[in-house]
């Protein structure tokens, strides 16, 4: 899967995993040593995300129903919770990515399948 942010015409990950069911939720990133740029997690649906567990910080863009980013965080640390209610689905990047394609809270995303 691939996701752009719309608003920005930026591509924020080409190599994009969806985890729908309830094991792929609850494992999320925590079986991987780091996380390559342009790849990432769709969790769906999500509001909340935790790192305990994890070895590296990771960005977090929270969106909505409609697909507008309605929240992020920006290298959420290992050992952390970030929550934001209003949100369906959570993508978690690696670190870096949201400064780097300017994404900002408003933003529309596009989730395109391969």
């Amino acid at each position: 899967m691939r996701i752009i942010n719309a608003t920005r015409q930026k591509t924020i990950g080409d190599t994009v995993r969806l985890a729908v069911s309830f094991l792929g939720r609850l494992i999320g990133l925590l079986a991987t040593e780091r996380l390559p740029a342009g790849t990432g997690l769709i969790i769906k649906p999500c509001n909340s995300v935790h790192t305990f567990g994890m070895r590296y910080p990771i960005d977090v863009v929270f969106v909505d129903k409609s697909n507008i980013v309605v929240a992020i965080v920006s290298r959420l640390k290992p050992g952390r919770l970030a929550l934001q209610r209003r949100a369906e689905y959570v993508v978690e990047l690696p670190a870096g990515t949201i400064e780097a394609t300017f994404t900002q809270i408003g933003d529309k995303l596009e989730l395109q399948a391969d």
